[in-house]
């Protein structure tokens, strides 16, 4: 079939890489005959990345192949670009008939900025533009305080989020199955390579993509200790929703509330930055810009490497570097001593866990660094400062963590400490108050 002959729909896969149980894309086969499924390597999110062999990038061709092999087992394909989001667009209102374009809301900022001028440019050129929640199960508006205003403090969110809860909210859709009737029936369309979109292979640490039962239900017990697989490591399939988060929440559901709490976190971060996108780049709480930071350049590589002479620091960024994970207990312990031994600014170490972390989201590391720094929501208070030492006395006493990535640790070749931490400490907390104005208070 030539797919200029027909009148199209398009559904624009974004983060949603694959065909079950995908709210938007079943709301275009549903609706819509002559579905064709699209993705775009969106250049201006491609060109910032400073590793050519961002592993994120190899996750997302690696699942987006084998998705459009689904496709075309049912007798359809999927068109695949490389460019900047608006140049494409106006490539493909030139070359096809499209009636309509489905796809689903994502919440960051940019991607707001480029939906507002996707939509607007369809509107112009009389094709329809239509969004649907995928990601989160409550967006926007839909779980807020009596008088309409966002939550800040996640324990209520939590209550809130909860008791409107109905099954339903996480029924499945089943995409997969009008695949075969609704696609558009085609030969299979060109694929690019890692190559073609200036990336090439390096060596992977990608989790599994079926969720660990027996992992979640001993998750309450075991999520503390960095040592053990405690952590389900689902968080890399929800970034590029390889896995859906109805499918994950009926699971939490069954089987640990305490892992679903964490899954209703980051549907509270969301939507904090949807109600706040100056946090992507400021303190949520101005008045935490007004702090002085030190941001002492050898002082940040020294962490960046995992060579602070602290080991459960060290420790962390090292699995980091190496495998592009972190355990969640130890990421705050790293980020509080960024921000709060070493006075370096938040940003900082949001920026390199944003290129270092496989499972980097923008709204759940915002909101993470932003509560180490106490500028953002339901944040610690600028006042508590993780001991580094006691951390490893509750979370890692047998040292077996710290053991597996600091080999040279109790050694003569283990470094120094760059700070001490009484004194860091004191710092800290006279910094902030002087910054924040409580003064001797």
């Amino acid at each position: 079939m030539n797919l200029t002959d027909k009148d199209l729909t398009i559904f624009w896969h974004r983060r949603d890489l694959r065909a079950d149980d995908n709210a938007g894309l079943f709301k275009a086969l549903d609706e819509s005959e002559n579905v064709l499924p699209l993705f775009i390597f969106d250049s201006n999110i491609l060109d910032e990345l400073e590793d050519k062999d961002d592993q994120r990038v190899v996750f997302i061709h690696d699942y987006l192949s084998d998705l459009k092999e689904k496709y075309e087992k049912a007798g359809g394909s999927m068109l695949v670009k490389h460019g900047k989001p608006k140049e494409i667009w106006q490539q493909l209102t030139r070359e096809y008939k499209i009636k309509a374009v489905y796809t689903n809301t994502d919440y960051e900022p940019y991607a707001r900025e480029r939906d507002e001028w996707v939509a607007d440019f369809l509107k112009d050129q009389d094709v329809a533009f239509y969004c649907v929640k995928d990601q989160i199960i409550f967006e926007k508006d839909e779980v807020v305080k009596g008088d309409g205003d966002p939550y800040l403090v996640f324990t209520p969110y939590m209550k809130k989020w909860k008791g409107r809860f109905k099954e339903e909210d996480a029924a499945a859709f089943d995409s997969e199955g009008l695949l075969k009737d609704k696609l558009c029936k085609t030969d299979a369309l060109p694929m690019l390579s890692l190559k073609d979109i200036g990336f090439e292979r390096g060596e992977t640490f990608f989790p599994p993509q079926d969720p660990d039962l027996e992992t979640i239900k001993k998750y309450e017990d075991r999520r503390d200790i960095p040592s053990v697989k405690g952590t389900s490591r689902m968080s890399v399939h929800l970034r590029f929703g390889t896995v859906s988060i109805r499918t994950l929440t009926r699971i939490g559901r069954k089987h640990s509330e305490k892992w679903l709490n964490e899954l209703i976190w980051r549907n509270f971060y969301m939507v904090v930055l949807w109600h706040f996108p100056h946090a992507a780049t400021k303190a949520l709480k101005p008045e935490y810009d007004n702090i002085p930071w030190r941001n002492d350049e050898k002082e940040f590589e020294a962490w960046c490497e995992g060579k602070t002479g602290y080991p459960i620091i060290d420790a962390g960024m090292r699995e980091l570097n190496e495998t592009g994970f972190m355990h969640n207990r130890v990421r705050m312990i790293v980020a509080s001593f960024l921000v709060k031994h070493l006075l370096i600014d938040w940003r900082w170490g949001e920026a390199y866990f944003a290129r270092k972390l496989l499972d980097y989201e923008l709204a759940s590391n915002n909101g993470g660094w932003q509560w180490a720094a106490g500028s953002g929501c339901d944040a610690a208070p600028y006042f508590r400062i993780f001991n580094p030492e006691l951390q490893v006395d509750k979370y890692d006493s047998d040292y077996k963590y710290i053991n597996k990535w600091v080999p040279e640790f109790e050694t003569k070749d283990y470094p120094d400490r760059i700070v001490a931490h009484k004194p860091a400490r004191e710092r800290a907390l006279e910094t902030y108050k002087d910054a924040l104005g409580y003064g001797d208070s």
